[in-house]
């Protein structure tokens, strides 16, 4: 009995030690993992309040530019890519076709100065401009709790708990390819 005591308490002794470095590892990846979805919940939270806002601003602009139909359209469009998008990069490149649609409002609003005048509308585009800095902030902060995650991820020993345990890289917010360029916005009065 005194020969199977030494090597149970050796093999007790690494458990006990494997704990100790596992468990604290585990519970980071856990805690950063919570901090990623909650910083992703902002942004569709912005998102939201983004998609909120689209329809009053169109309605508003509606009444003074009747004709510009296919404007309009492509809002209503762009909206609900946006809202039925799911995860990061489909949120992302919806998110950008909504800002192309919307700076095509703006342009037009250029033609129609009773509705650069418009109490309504002008509150409504500073709600709309806060939304979007909102969106920026909370983009900023998730790619940020990402990078931290994943370099969890991918250190050592992190690496290593992180395969027993399946916690896999996250992704990051990013644009569509070629949302650094602004869209062309064609009025057709080119004669």
């Amino acid at each position: 009995m005194k020969k199977l005591l030494g090597p149970i308490v050796i093999i007790i002794g690494i458990i006990v030690v494997l704990g100790l470095i596992l468990v604290p590892s585990y519970n980071r990846f856990v805690t950063s993992e919570e901090n990623v979805d909650q910083a992703y919940s902002q942004i569709e939270t912005q998102l939201q309040r983004r998609v909120d806002l689209i329809p009053n601003l169109v309605n508003t602009a509606k009444g003074y530019a009747k004709h510009e139909k296919e404007v309009f359209t492509n809002i209503a469009d762009a909206r609900s890519k946006l809202a039925g998008a799911n995860g990061p990069e489909e949120q992302a490149a919806a998110n950008d076709e909504l800002s192309g649609a919307l700076s095509r409002l703006l342009a037009i609003t250029e033609n129609y100065p009773e509705l650069k005048a418009d109490k309504q509308f002008t509150q409504l585009m500073d709600e709309l401009a806060g939304t979007e800095n909102r969106i920026a902030v909370a983009r900023k902060d998730y790619n940020g709790e990402v990078a931290s995650y994943n370099k969890q991820v991918q250190r050592f020993p992190g690496k290593l708990v992180a395969s027993v345990f399946g916690f896999d890289k996250k992704e990051y917010f990013k644009a569509a390819a070629g949302a650094e360029q602004a869209p062309s916005v064609d009025f057709g009065d080119d004669e």
